[in-house]
């Protein structure tokens, strides 16, 4: 008896009911409840108090003792994740300002809903139990660091996942710094201090010393080795030479005139004030000598390891404002050295007041060897004149930090290398006859640059556009637009604002052809195929135009499933391969793999199966591309009458009978135009070339017939 084998097409109806099961399980999970998802965080708790009074918290109690508090982000902050809503969170904490946990109650994030699994934004909020929030908390360092007792407490970021585990981390500072301010006696905070604007008069370096607007603080190396314990000798690359400083430093308060404007200038002033939000803060650090305030290799606009503040005996993280060293240190005037200078921006949430008692903190950590590290905190007072300052009322909601600004200056080289390109494939595209003129090398640019929009563009930038971006945009402009959200990913908003731009001049083709890293993928399946002289199965024109409509009807059942839910919305979006193939390159559940392995394997037989008949991205851009102001493939009067050649050879059957292009389907390869610049293929050329042909030889005949016979 045999046994019938199922068809490929059986298999990907398999693994699409496959994932409908999934989608649809856990849309169906129950939402937690307060009672349990509190006593997780305080588990030896006897009473807990529901939710009430200002700030709204949860109390937990053992017996008469008050355990600590349980709060929701959402009720502090409204920093949205990087879905366009925000992470609403679970934060337990102590009276000492302990947290015990961090719980994900709610999420849309689509980089661990349909990406890298939930478990893995678990994981990262499993980081925070046991840490205090005195303690500046950052993400991604690879310095590691203890819960208590070092000056930062480092976690583990995410891979893929960066913008998302940010987004979270200053959603836990934010809740639970305006929590601790409100509740704990240790973190109540007294009026602000607030920069008087009207006070201003020219100070030159040595003015400004004198008054202790600019300090300076030389930490000597007797003074690093009594603390040490050790010679410096003992570590590569110091030395205990007493002439040479181990560290000198210059710092000021840079939110006053009397300082900023005379340090700065009016205008670098000036634009310091735009760039920091409200309630924001600024300090100027210069260093040398054997330990700079930072590293060589400190990568700018991030959280410097080496230095912080303190106030009423709690840490300050910095970050830095990434001023080039090139602008700041001629408008300093420092004295002649190697310096180094930064600018670090103090968060709202840090509650940093001026005129109170303060500190710089240099955090010593030397190596003798990769098992063998010794560490040692040093500070100077920071002391700042109070006239220069009023005294303001704190505000009890801190202001969301502007994160996405630091995701644009994190990426700044991916950015430009990304506007290049785009500049390039638009150049192809005005300038398409003369690009195409010759068939070999427009081949080669255009097997190029898919190679690069699936390794840079696809893999390292992970600029995959998605159906969900669409999901995003829609309910954005419903319940109030933010450009913030789009923001968060500067390489994504770039494509999608380009690619928007695009379709009202050529329509859908220039992404669909050229930037979309799961359509280059699938061209080189096409390009393997024709190597491995694979039949192509034909499907007919009837057939053709009926699936076309497929990826239309995908589209029109999720938009509407969006609005409904989210959640069921991402899952459902599944459909796409992308996170499957492009950001996680294959490295998931096997369900998803066999499904991207499945569209790739039917794309050897069936050119780009998927992008003609199934992605409702590109269904959506088709809608949008019928709005296109041009129509830029050149037609000729042969084209259809009689000449079919382009017809035959379009590989995505976008070219009709009567050689007209169906904009709607065509990604843009450009290759009829390489046809119609081609005397060897083109048939207006050919018959051209054959009627010149036949006029030369009928004037010889003529010429031949009048010349005089000997």
């Amino acid at each position: 008896m045999s046994v019938r084998r199922p068809t490929l097409q059986q298999l990907l109806l398999i693994c699409l009911l496959c994932l409908l099961g999934s989608a649809l399980r856990a849309e169906s999970q129950p939402v937690h409840e307060w009672q349990p998802a509190v006593q997780q965080l305080f588990p030896s708790a006897t009473r807990l108090i529901e939710k009430q009074g200002t700030p709204p918290v949860y109390q937990a109690f053992q017996l008469d003792q008050l355990l600590g508090y349980a709060f929701e982000s959402t009720d502090y902050s409204s920093l949205q994740g990087f879905s366009g809503k925000p992470i609403r969170l679970l934060i337990g904490m102590t009276p000492e300002g302990k947290l015990t946990g961090v719980t994900v109650l709610e999420h849309h994030e689509p980089v661990f809903l349909h990406g890298l699994g939930e478990q893995a934004l678990f994981d990262f909020a499993g980081q925070y139990a046991g840490r205090n929030i005195a303690t500046p908390i950052v993400v991604g360092s690879t310095h590691g660091g203890s819960v208590d007792g070092d000056a930062v407490g480092y976690i583990d970021g995410v891979s893929k996942a960066t913008v998302s585990v940010v987004i979270l981390n200053e959603t836990v500072l934010q809740s639970a710094m305006t929590v601790a301010r409100a509740l704990l006696p240790d973190f109540a905070q007294g009026p602000q201090a607030v920069a008087r604007a009207e006070l201003f008069e020219p100070l030159d370096w040595q003015q400004l010393q004198a008054r202790g607007l600019l300090q300076h603080w030389q930490l000597d190396t007797a003074t690093v080795e009594a603390a040490l314990g050790n010679s410096l000798t003992l570590y590569p690359g110091f030395s205990d030479d007493t002439d040479l400083p181990f560290s000198e430093l210059y710092f000021a308060y840079l939110n006053t005139p009397m300082t900023g404007r005379n340090l700065l200038g009016d205008e670098v002033f000036s634009r310091l004030q735009s760039e920091l939000l409200a309630g924001e803060q600024a300090l100027l650090v210069l260093s040398r000598g054997q330990y700079p305030h930072v590293p060589d290799d400190f990568i700018p606009a991030t959280a410097p390891s080496r230095i912080n503040l303190l106030q009423h005996g709690k840490a300050i993280e910095l970050h830095d404002m990434n001023f080039n060293n090139g602008i700041l240190l001629p408008l300093l005037d420092a004295p002649a050295g190697d310096w180094q200078a930064n600018i670090f921006r103090i968060k709202t949430h840090a509650a940093f007041n001026p005129v109170d008692s303060a500190a710089l903190q240099l955090n010593v950590t030397l190596r003798r060897n990769p098992l063998s590290e010794r560490q040692s905190h040093f500070e100077q007072a920071l002391t700042l004149e109070p006239d220069l300052f009023e005294l303001q009322e704190v505000s009890t909601v801190a202001a969301p930090a502007p994160i996405w600004l630091q995701m644009w200056q994190q990426r700044a080289w991916q950015i430009a290398v990304l506007l290049a390109s785009l500049v390039l494939v638009s150049v192809v595209f005005v300038r398409q006859h003369r690009v195409s003129q010759q068939a070999r090398g427009f081949h080669l640019l255009r097997g190029g640059f898919l190679l690069f929009t699936l390794l840079f563009i696809g893999f390292y930038a992970q600029g995959q556009l998605s159906v969900v971006n669409i999901f995003t945009l829609l309910l954005a402009l419903w319940h109030g637009f933010d450009i913030t959200v789009f923001l968060m990913d500067p390489v994504i908003f770039i494509l999608w604002t380009f690619t928007f731009i695009s379709l009202f001049l050529w329509g859908r083709g220039l992404f669909c052809g050229w930037l979309c890293p799961f359509g280059a993928l699938q061209e080189m399946v096409g390009w393997l195929a024709k190597k491995l002289h694979l039949r192509q199965w034909k499907i007919s024109e009837r057939w053709h135009h009926r699936l076309q409509w497929l990826k239309y009807l995908i589209l029109i059942s999720l938009i509407p499933t969006a609005f409904y839910s989210l959640t069921l919305a991402e899952r459902l979006a599944e459909v796409e391969p992308f996170k499957t193939s492009i950001t996680l390159v294959f490295v998931r559940s096997w369900p998803f793999v066999l499904y991207a392995v499945l569209l790739l394997g039917i794309g050897l037989f069936v050119h780009k199966f998927y992008c003609r008949y199934v992605c409702p991205l590109g269904a959506g851009l088709a809608i949008l591309g019928r709005l296109r102001l041009f129509s830029w493939l050149t037609r000729i009067d042969a084209c259809g009458k009689p000449c079919q050649h382009c017809h035959n050879k379009c590989e995505i059957g976008a070219i009709k009978r009567s050689g007209a292009i169906d904009y709607d389907e065509c990604i843009q390869c450009l290759e009829c135009i390489v046809i119609l610049n081609n005397e060897d293929q083109c048939v207006a050329q050919i018959s051209a070339r054959k009627q010149a042909a036949r006029a030369e030889r009928a004037n010889n005949i003529i010429v031949s017939d009048w010349m005089p016979q000997n």
